[in-house]
C-alpha cells in the first residue's frame, strides 16, 4: 500500500484505530511522514508534492468521521489531501465503501494509492492550477483543459484497478470497493464516482434557502445504460424474490456473487461480465451560493435523504463535529427505519467552501424533531420486507469477513468481531465457488425489459 512508485519501501505505522502507510522514497519531496497535531487530535501525514493527508478528524474546511456498523469490521475508508498537487487551497477528498471478504483491505489500498496517481498525472499535465470549464458548468470534452483533467481521472482509475488485480496480498476476486472522489481547485470542482457512494452539494436557491443538489448518480445495475452493458457481456441483472427492489449482478452460470452495483474497483470475478472500473466524471463551477459538499457511503444514504443530510450538517454547532453528527443521525435513523437490520458502516467527509458562519438558526433539537421522527416507521406493517430480512441492505451476498490482528487495529466502533450478515464463509482457495448458490434454489425478479 501507500504511494505508487516502483522504487518504494513501505513502512506501516499504527496509530489508534488506523494503520497509516508511509513510503520512503529517494527524493525528499516524495517522503511521507506523520506529525502529531495536538490541537485538534488529528493525525496528519505528508504526501506527494507536500500535500497534507488526513484520514480522520477535521481541519479548517474539513470534517471527517467513520463508524463501524454491526456487520463486522468497518469496511469504509476515507481520505482528504489538502494542498493537493502542491497547490495551496486545493483539495482531494475520497470515500470508499468496501465489500466482500477482503473489502476492508481493498478500500484502504485504494484510499492510500489512488490520490497519488491522480496527483502525479495532474502535475504532469500542468492542469492543477489551470482547470477551467464553460460558464454553465457543462463537462464538455471540447474544453481541452477540462478534458485533460478528466483524462487524468480516467487513467488513474484504470491503473488503480490493474494494480489491485496484481496485488498478491489482497483477495480482490470477490472483494471490491466503491469510490466517490472530489478534486477542488479555486472555483472548480471535479467529481469521479464509481459505485453507489454519493456526493451532494449544499447551495442556496433564489430565496436564499439552503437546498441540496446531487452531484453523482448511484451506479446501480438496473440503470438502463448499466444494465445494457452488463447484459451485452453475458452478465445477469436480477433481484431476488424476497428483495424485489434490489437488483444485483450475477455471473452467467452461477448464482453468485450478487453485487448490488454496476461499477467498482476489484470484484474481478465479474469484470468479464459487464462490471467496470471506469468512473463517471462530473464538473461543477462553484459560485457564492455554494456552501459545502458531502461525500458519504451508502450507510448514510440508505436512511437519510439529501435534504436531511444538508440540514444536519448546516445545523452542527461546530464544523469539526459535522461529520460525526451526521453519522450519529444516520445510526439513529437505521434503528427506526430498519429495526431488524444490522446497521451498516458509515463514513462521511464534509468539505466546507467558505469561512465559517451560521447557516441555520434552528436548534439541533428542533431539527431532530423535524427530520427524525421515524417512530412510525419501526413496525413490521410499514416495512414488511425489511422486517423479514436484512439481506436487502447488503452490497454483496453470502460472504464472511475474516479479521486478523492487523484488521482489529483498524476497525472503528465500540465492539469488534460482530457477526456478519451472512453465515457462509468464503476462502481465496475456492475463488470460483465463493458465494455460489444453486440456481434452482433461488427465485429471481428481472428488470421489466428482460421479461
Amino acid at each position: 500500500m501507500g504511494a505508487c512508485c516502483s522504487c518504494q519501501r513501505v513502512r506501516h505505522f499504527d496509530q489508534g484505530n488506523y494503520r497509516h502507510h508511509f513510503v520512503e522514497e529517494k527524493e525528499e519531496k516524495d517522503i511521507i511522514n506523520v506529525e502529531d497535531d495536538n490541537y485538534n487530535g488529528n493525525f496528519v501525514g505528508k504526501g506527494d508534492f507536500g500535500a497534507h493527508i488526513r484520514l480522520h478528524g477535521y481541519s479548517k474546511f474539513v470534517s471527517m468521521y467513520s463508524q463501524q456498523g454491526k456487520k463486522g469490521i468497518n469496511q469504509d475508508a476515507m481520505t482528504v489531501w489538502e494542498n493537493f498537487g502542491g497547490q495551496k487551497g486545493a483539495f482531494f477528498c475520497g470515500v470508499f465503501d468496501g465489500h466482500g471478504p477482503s473489502g476492508h483491505k481493498v478500500a484502504r489500498y485504494v484510499r492510500d494509492s489512488l490520490p497519488s496517481k491522480i496527483s502525479s498525472l495532474l502535475k504532469e499535465s500542468n492542469n492543477v492550477s489551470e482547470i477551467t470549464s464553460t460558464e454553465n458548468g457543462d463537462e464538455s470534452d471540447q474544453n481541452p483543459l477540462f478534458a485533460a483533467t478528466k483524462a487524468a481521472f480516467l487513467k488513474s482509475f484504470k491503473e488503480m484497478d490493474e494494480e489491485l488485480e496484481k496485488e498478491p496480498s489482497i483477495e480482490s476476486y470477490s472483494s471490491g470497493t466503491t469510490a466517490v472522489t472530489l478534486f477542488k481547485q479555486e472555483e472548480h470542482l471535479l467529481i469521479g464516482n464509481l459505485g453507489d457512494s454519493r456526493a451532494i452539494i449544499c447551495t442556496r436557491d433564489e430565496k436564499n434557502q439552503l437546498i441540496s443538489e446531487q452531484l453523482t448518480v448511484d451506479l446501480k445495475p438496473h440503470i438502463p445504460s448499466e444494465y445494457e452493458r452488463i447484459k451485452s457481456c453475458k452478465g445477469r441483472v436480477m433481484a431476488m424474490e424476497q428483495e424485489p427492489n434490489v437488483y444485483r449482478v450475477w455471473m452467467p452460470d452461477e448464482d453468485c456473487p450478487g453485487l448490488a452495483m454496476a461499477r467498482a474497483f476489484g470484484d474481478f470475478c465479474l469484470k468479464d461480465y459487464g462490471l467496470i472500473s471506469v468512473p463517471e466524471v462530473y464538473y461543477r463551477k462553484l459560485t457564492e451560493r455554494d456552501e459545502f459538499v458531502v461525500l458519504a457511503t451508502d450507510g448514510v444514504w440508505d436512511v437519510l435523504s439529501n435534504d436531511e443530510v444538508i440540514r444536519i450538517v448546516a445545523t452542527a454547532r461546530k464544523r469539526s463535529m459535522a461529520a460525526k453528527l451526521l453519522v450519529e443521525c444516520a445510526v439513529r435513523a437505521w434503528k427506526y427505519k430498519y429495526p431488524r437490520a444490522k446497521i451498516d458502516d458509515c463514513a462521511v467527509v464534509c468539505l466546507f467552501l467558505k469561512r465559517q458562519r451560521p447557516l441555520l438558526t434552528k436548534s439541533m433539537s428542533e431539527v431532530t424533531q423535524l427530520s427524525f421522527n421515524y417512530t412510525e416507521l419501526a413496525t413490521d406493517q410499514n416495512n414488511p420486507e425489511n422486517a423479514k430480512t436484512d439481506d436487502g441492505l447488503d452490497t454483496l451476498l453470502n460472504f464472511q469477513v475474516e479479521e486478523d490482528e492487523d484488521d482489529q487495529d483498524i476497525a472503528r466502533g465500540p465492539e469488534d468481531g460482530r457477526d456478519n450478515d451472512n453465515k457462509n464463509s468464503s476462502t481465496t482457495e475456492h475463488k470460483h465457488n465463493q458465494g455460489q448458490r444453486r440456481r434452482s434454489g433461488m427465485k429471481f425478479v428481472y428488470p421489466d425489459d428482460h421479461q
